[in-house]
């Protein structure tokens, strides 16, 4: 399966696989975020598309195209096509620099890079059915209040993910007593036994409670009931592919 990523314009902006790491989650003690094993996979889960060049963002409120001014860090660099002020309201529209395609069935979910959090403004997210469109989109951001906001060359700006789109309608949330499966109900209720003890080991600071730092169960996979299958395929860490360079066509000259 391939993703198809079409060059609007050259240099076009670098895109590469998802990253795990995040200034916040870095600030915290013994970088305590990381534990989480849910927030580092959907870090990773997708494509960055990184910003070419730093510039500012400012926003007087009001709802003119004019209201936003986009100025480049550098004098030397130019924002050209690359971001505008288009929607009016305070939105920053950004061009992602491809046209994406998808295999028949696969949409583009197109946001900002998960849990990377920007104070003033807010990514504006899409589902774009690239399996037969032939022009591209663009990523928008909304200022939540008048300010200043900085993007930075290397951060990304975009974020997509693939979805298998159609599918979605056949889907039927169903909801159940937790008891209707006797199986599932034992497995939570041997965790919720488990978690109460940790917890109040650690409360007490336990010697080997706190050596321990925090249960495992959902980062090793496993179900803590004893003889239990773990799960076949859990996964720790995402390994994306990184894009590669095709050949570009050699058209000829026509006779």
């Amino acid at each position: 399966m391939e993703l198809e990523c079409f060059r609007m314009q050259d240099p076009a902006p670098e895109i590469v696989p998802g990253r795990p790491d995040r200034a916040w989650m870095d600030a915290f003690q013994s970088r305590f975020p990381y534990r989480c094993l849910p927030l580092t996979m959907a870090n990773t889960t997708g494509w960055e598309i990184l910003c070419p060049v730093d510039f500012m963002a400012e926003w007087n409120g009001g709802p003119r195209n004019e209201d936003l001014k986009l100025t480049p860090l550098d004098p030397t660099d130019s924002l050209g096509h690359f971001v505008q002020s288009h929607f009016t309201h305070g939105i920053l529209t950004m061009h992602t620099g491809y046209l994406f395609r998808t295999p028949p069935g696969w949409a583009v979910w197109c946001s900002g890079a998960p849990n990377h959090v920007k104070d003033g403004v807010q990514a504006l997210e899409g589902l774009i059915e690239t399996d037969w469109l032939p022009f591209p989109f663009t990523m928008n951001w909304i200022m939540t209040r008048p300010g200043r906001v900085y993007f930075n060359k290397g951060e990304p700006f975009c974020f997509i993910n693939l979805v298998e789109h159609q599918k979605m309608d056949t889907v039927q949330p169903v909801l159940k007593y937790l008891d209707a499966d006797p199986e599932l109900l034992k497995q939570y209720q041997v965790w919720t036994e488990k978690r109460t003890e940790f917890n109040a080991k650690l409360e007490e600071r336990d010697p080997e409670t706190m050596k321990q730092a925090w249960q495992r169960f959902y980062f090793k996979g496993e179900i803590p009931v004893e003889d239990a299958d773990a799960p076949a395929e859990h996964m720790v860490r995402r390994r994306l592919k990184s894009a590669i360079e095709a050949p570009r066509p050699n058209l000829g000259k026509k006779r």
